[in-house]
């Protein structure tokens, strides 16, 4: 694991000396689109059930009122759908890696209410930096219009979705190799 902090950490700082324009310039756009600074943050579980302030571009006016964001959600400004749809608004996580809070791969960070609800076995999810993108999060790349689609979209992702997602990320830490997460980066960035 020591070879995938060394890498994840290059990468980042990589990235962000080539991005930090790009990500400046969307801050700025981001404040002027919501009303509001354009970096989002928000209390995650991390590694060791430790909390970390997440990073993401603002995409939506006031305060959510849930933790569950689907496409119908009115909130949602214009640019704020695209930087989503793109995954543009993550790009601030660069940050939370080069403070070594999160990885490029692994379990997406959850909310308090859901990481805390983990037993036995699944608490191995804890055990690891949370990532970026993985398995679940490619298998769910859609989930904001799945979500959309169902009566109760809290119900669905707290009976359906969190659930899976849960058995995909007990998997992903068991089987872990870091071919597995060179192919779930590239899977992300080219699919």
């Amino acid at each position: 694991m020591i070879f995938k902090n060394i890498f994840d950490y290059i990468l980042a700082l990589i990235l962000l000396i080539f991005l930090v324009g790009l990500i400046v310039l969307l801050i700025v756009v981001c404040s002027f689109d919501t009303k509001q600074f354009g970096i989002f943050e928000q209390n995650r579980v991390g590694k060791n059930a430790k909390l970390f302030k997440i990073y993401k571009l603002r995409t939506m006016k006031g305060v959510s009122k849930s933790n569950i964001t689907t496409l119908k959600d009115h909130d949602i400004t214009p640019l704020g759908k695209i930087l989503r749809k793109y995954k543009l608004d993550e790009l601030p996580q660069l940050f939370n890696i080069i403070k070594g809070e999160m990885s490029f791969v692994g379990p997406r960070p959850d909310v308090v209410g859901y990481a805390d609800k983990l037993i036995d076995e699944d608490r191995i999810i804890l055990s690891v930096k949370p990532g970026i993108t993985g398995p679940a999060q490619i298998k769910y790349k859609n989930e904001e219009q799945l979500l959309a689609e169902v009566e109760n979209p809290r119900l669905y992702n707290d009976e359906v979705l969190w659930k899976d997602k849960v058995l995909i990320n007990v998997q992903y830490v068991k089987e872990w190799t870091f071919k597995k997460d060179i192919i779930y980066l590239l899977h992300t960035v080219f699919k």
